[in-house]
């Protein structure tokens, strides 16, 4: 039986390696499995900017991609703590009761989901923010070269 809250947590807290697409479908879903490649690609764009500082355009594109794979795993955690049991169970646990305990929301529950629209927020916005600065700068910098 798969239970609700822990589906959400791990999607939460585990969502960018693709743990909560195993906990669901097994380790046969392909999901699962290409959920890691844009979390790697985005360290390896932090990694850039550390070594190359903010000027590098290809950590401009790389960042970003964690960024929105953590914010798009706490979404995850979002829908599947706020699915109704009856749905839950008839997704997940289709032998079931359409009530039975694992699609019930528990205190851990609204907690996954508390904690994921919080951190999942604003790490979305802080994608964006990176993503339009790092833009809007290159934009001004290559209008000042044409201008000289």
């Amino acid at each position: 039986m798969k239970n609700k809250t822990a589906a959400a947590w791990l999607a939460f807290l585990g969502g960018p390696l693709g743990l909560h697409r195993f906990y669901l479908n097994g380790l046969g879903d392909t999901l699962g499995w290409l959920l890691p490649i844009p979390t790697a690609l985005g360290v390896l764009g932090l990694e850039r900017v550390q070594l190359y500082g903010l000027d590098d355009t290809l950590s401009w594109i790389l960042v970003p991609m964690l960024g929105f794979n953590i914010a798009g795993c706490a979404l995850c955690a979002i829908v599947f703590g706020l699915m109704t049991p009856e749905k839950w169970n008839g997704r997940y646990n289709p032998g079931a009761d359409a009530e039975a305990a694992p699609g019930r929301t528990h205190w851990g529950t609204i907690g996954a989901v508390a904690l994921a629209l919080l951190i999942g927020t604003g790490v979305l916005m802080a994608s964006l923010v990176y993503s339009f600065q790092r833009y809007f700068e290159y934009q001004i910098a290559e209008a000042q070269k044409i201008s000289q």
